[in-house]
């Protein structure tokens, strides 16, 4: 039946797909693209409200055609500053169209340079605000204000723990689920370190949107250049070593690659090749078998390597075009000098192979301890994710420094950290002593300086638990039964973790640029 209407790009209408009951559902999609295979045309949908990494060519007996919406014609409006505007086909086209004149205003009279970007004011979510409302909760005091006052004993189903930390003003973490525009090299550029972003799939993330690019993290956010080109998945299959992996998002890898069936990678130096017979030839040639630079870390079968971003540039890069099909939020950033490159891997008989990555900045004016982080489908669900974060931390305890993943984080990397953050800090509260007979006490700085985790991501955890309370006058982190025999069963299914003794790091001054 799709036959008989013309359907176009912008299109809305039903579609059929498959929920992860495998049950029939027929979610609301948006046509990007429309293509024509053997005289069969096919359909690239975008659903509405689902992630990109679910977008797809459907066929047409999948289009419910009942419920078609056409796009609205463009009519012209006049705005508050006299400019002519314009009424888009869908919501998502007007917030992206009012994004694009608002960056276009900031970065035209300097194209191609980075402006340092204005920072985002961000409200302060007072503590109170987590509280349950049948508790009466006043204003948080200052650091010199805050009170200490006696807490009653525990009963058997909660462990009580008072908190004599200051509060201070808290942000909430930020997700973003789109930036795309392709950063050409910039030879002697200077780098402004900026952070901000907004997603509509996080429950936490704040109202501001960045006025301009931000353009830190070894693959970097921006949202206001959200062409349809880069909205497409242009990959359509890669083999990495003994995988196969079906990329979720768009990677500017070259033109004339993205119409191969399948894209082929040296799973070692990850050099891509457009034939099975150029990767065999190739493979005679490489002699890596695990990643270029230090290997800093070794336990078991699991390996971590630093590789210097100036020094092994076009690893580097091939690393990014490989994360860019998984990464969303970010867009590729092709000058990796400022950054070093975290690489987990997994040995066996053959060598090194890769498992995830994380990267970081080698100088953070905002202390963040990873720029970007992934890892790759075949592993992910196996706790390799929480392994990754783990070991970025442990870097930062080397350093003698606090840390905080660069925002905005993805869906499943918010989910991650959230994850980590409660485990570490539920381990340490768990692991607390009752002293001469007292019930606990414990900071929020202290619990800072033993995770390296930094104050603000420590807040938001217990915030996000539940745990504090406002009791007699003080604040006091009271842990249910439930929220212990949760943690309990979460650390039993947790068997990899980072064994400090086995990391052999020391780090550089990086303020010091002939370093790099």
């Amino acid at each position: 039946m799709a036959d008989n209407v013309e359907i176009v790009e912008g299109c809305r209408l039903p579609v059929l797909r498959k929920n992860q009951e495998h049950e029939d559902e027929w979610p609301l999609a948006e046509i990007l693209s429309v293509k024509e295979v053997s005289s069969r045309k096919l359909f690239y949908v975008h659903y509405i409200d689902f992630n990109k990494r679910l977008d797809e060519w459907v066929t047409g007996d999948r289009l419910d055609m009942k419920k078609l919406q056409f796009p609205k014609k463009e009519a012209k409006t006049p705005t508050k500053n006299g400019l002519s505007g314009s009424r888009p086909s869908s919501p998502e086209r007007e917030v992206r169209k009012s994004l694009d004149l608002n960056v276009q205003s900031t970065t035209a009279p300097s194209r191609g340079k980075t402006l340092p970007t204005p920072k985002r004011k961000v409200e302060a979510v007072p503590l109170a605000t987590q509280v349950p409302p049948a508790t009466p909760v006043p204003s948080l005091p200052s650091s010199a204000e805050a009170s200490q006052a006696s807490v009653f004993p525990a009963v058997r189903e909660t462990n009580t723990f008072k908190s004599r930390e200051e509060h201070e003003q808290i942000s909430s973490l930020t997700t973003n689920g789109t930036a795309r525009r392709l950063i050409p090299p910039q030879p002697g550029r200077k780098r402004k370190a900026n952070c901000g972003g907004t997603d509509e799939d996080s429950q936490d993330s704040s109202d501001g949107i960045p006025s301009a690019p931000r353009m830190t993290g070894s693959l970097v956010s921006d949202r206001s250049h959200d062409d349809i080109v880069t909205r497409m998945k242009n990959i359509e299959c890669i083999e990495l070593g003994r995988h196969r992996l079906k990329p979720w998002y768009f990677s500017p890898y070259p033109q004339e690659l993205t119409t191969l069936p399948i894209l082929y990678l040296c799973e070692f130096c990850l050099k891509y090749l457009k034939s099975l017979k150029c990767l065999q030839r190739h493979l005679t040639k490489c002699n890596l078998r695990h990643p270029p630079g230090n290997e800093i870390y070794r336990k078991g079968t699991i390996s971590f390597f630093e590789i210097d971003g100036r020094k092994n540039k076009n690893y580097s890069q091939n690393l990014c075009l490989l994360a860019k099909c998984f990464l969303d939020h970010k867009t590729l950033y092709y000058d990796t000098d400022p950054f070093l490159f975290y690489v987990m891997t997994e040995y066996d008989s053959k060598g090194f192979h890769i498992v995830g990555y994380f990267s970081k900045e080698k100088e953070s004016t905002e202390d963040y301890n990873v720029a970007c982080i992934l890892t790759l489908p075949p592993y992910q669900r196996r706790g390799y994710g929480k392994l990754l974060i783990e070991f970025s931390y442990e870097l930062s305890k080397v350093e003698g420094k606090t840390g905080t993943p660069e925002k905005p984080l993805s869906d499943l990397g918010l989910l991650s950290y959230r994850s980590y953050w409660s485990q570490t800090i539920l381990e340490i509260l768990m692991d607390l002593k009752p002293d001469n007979g007292e019930r606990p006490q414990i900071t929020i700085n202290e619990i800072s300086e033993i995770t390296s985790v930094k104050k603000e991501d420590v807040i938001s955890t217990l915030q996000y638990l539940n745990l504090i309370n406002y009791y007699k006058g003080q604040y006091i982190l009271t842990l249910s039964e439930d929220i212990v025999d949760g943690h309990e069963r979460a650390m039993q299914k947790r068997h990899l973790r980072i064994d400090p003794k086995c990391l052999h790091f020391t780090p550089k001054d990086w303020s010091k640029r002939g370093k790099w």
